[in-house]
């Protein structure tokens, strides 16, 4: 089953995310009181644990935790980059639409400094907020219906 390992929240663009109780998803604009939420297609971003493995099997990187890599929701059990823009995706009583997958890394972020690599922009997905509401760990996370 694929569920929610952390909703994770900044107030600044391009800086770590800190692990958050649960969150609350606008619609149309993203995680409140996140640096990324707005009326925009990026406005939030997932990563699953799958990824944090791939660069933990390249050396001793046990500061991999969630929000690291500046992803709004920390996933297990689903590889959300391989689900194709136009999936709608239900977390909690939330609502998504994927609407990227990856993006540009900007090689100056605090996060590629603290790391030494960046997952996101290679398998990290953003959404849109269809249906606003809570997300916590141990939310499930169920496809809806896949783009064609």
């Amino acid at each position: 089953m694929a569920k929610v390992i952390a909703v994770n929240l900044s107030e600044k663009k391009g800086v770590i995310k800190t692990p958050i109780e649960k969150g609350i998803f606008i619609e149309d604009f993203g995680l409140k009181n996140d640096a990324h939420a707005g009326k925009w297609h990026r406005q939030v971003s997932l990563l699953g644990l799958e990824s944090f493995d791939k660069l933990a099997k390249l050396g001793d990187l046990k500061h991999l935790k969630p929000g690291i890599f500046a992803e709004n929701i920390t996933t297990e059990g689903i590889i959300l980059y391989t689900l194709p823009i136009g999936t709608h995706i239900k977390i909690g009583d939330t609502l998504h639409e994927v609407t990227q997958i990856g993006k540009k890394c900007h090689h100056g972020c605090e996060i590629f400094h603290k790391v030494g690599d960046c997952v996101m922009p290679r398998e990290g997905i953003f959404t849109k907020v269809l249906k606003g509401g809570t997300i916590q760990p141990g939310d499930a996370i169920e496809v809806i219906e896949k783009a064609l």
